[in-house]
């Protein structure tokens, strides 16, 4: 059983007078946090107050690189060229380590989101583009679903990679996210999301949408800051691992 585990979020995703989430009530929770770049969330006032935060309460931050797709909020595949995707995630993790910089702090690590994080566990050419940019963007760790092409190109390429759960997301039997466009695709009750979570900290198996264990080995368990009731999920996943001794910790601080 690990001694440690992080808890990521994705924060920084409110758009003007749009708000999503509880940001403040989440960082005090979590370990890590996947601050929006502004190409699927989050306007540049959103990302530097966002920043700030996170640095305020000790939180490590990470670049949360999306498909241009402010429309559909990062959730829709885009069949976009591999050179103009690489150019895109570096102009991504460019803009907020600028932003983390200013407010006294850095990024450590790059997480795609939505769309382009399920695209990249199997898309060949798009996992490469995606590994390309952090490479040319100063080689940061990079997060991903356990056994994706993403990570497997990555490790190849020299990075450090961080495997992930999610502790508020349906699994199939072969590891891979339920679609949201499916039933079971979001978890939404807390005592299940705080089970799911020590299941994984402790390498324990969890049920698959058909029934199936699988067994999942993460580094890092993330808790979707948009999912209903998300602040309350987080802080009875962090007490189930407190009472069984597992420390919320980030990956770069173990």
């Amino acid at each position: 059983m690990t001694s440690s585990i992080d808890l990521n979020a994705d924060l920084g995703e409110s758009f003007g007078q749009w708000r999503l989430g509880d940001d403040e009530a989440l960082l005090q929770v979590i370990s890590s946090a996947n601050v929006a770049c502004g190409f699927h969330a989050g306007d540049p006032a959103t990302l530097v107050s966002t920043c700030r935060a996170a640095a305020a309460a000790g939180v490590t931050i990470g670049a949360q690189v999306s498909y241009p797709d402010l429309m559909g909020f990062g959730r829709r595949f885009i069949d976009i060229d591999p050179d103009d995707l690489t150019a895109a995630v570096i102009y991504q993790i460019g803009a907020l380590r600028a932003i983390a910089d200013a407010v006294g702090t850095t990024v450590s690590y790059v997480k795609p989101h939505g769309a382009l994080y399920n695209s990249i566990v199997s898309h060949d050419s798009q996992a490469e583009a995606v590994v390309d940019a952090v490479v040319a963007a100063g080689s940061l760790p990079l997060m991903g679903l356990p056994g994706s092409r993403s990570l497997q190109i990555a490790e190849d390429a020299g990075l450090t990679v961080i495997t992930e759960a999610f502790a508020d997301r349906g699994y199939r039997s072969d590891g891979t996210l339920v679609p949201r466009s499916e039933p079971g695709a979001v978890l939404t009750d807390t005592e299940a999301v705080a089970q799911r979570v020590l299941d994984l900290a402790t390498g324990n198996a969890i049920t698959a949408a058909d029934g199936e264990p699988i067994t999942i080995a993460a580094q890092s368990i993330c808790l979707h800051g948009d999912t209903p009731g998300a602040v309350e999920h987080a802080r009875a996943a962090r007490e189930s691992l407190t009472a069984h001794g597992i420390a919320v910790r980030a990956v770069s601080r173990r």
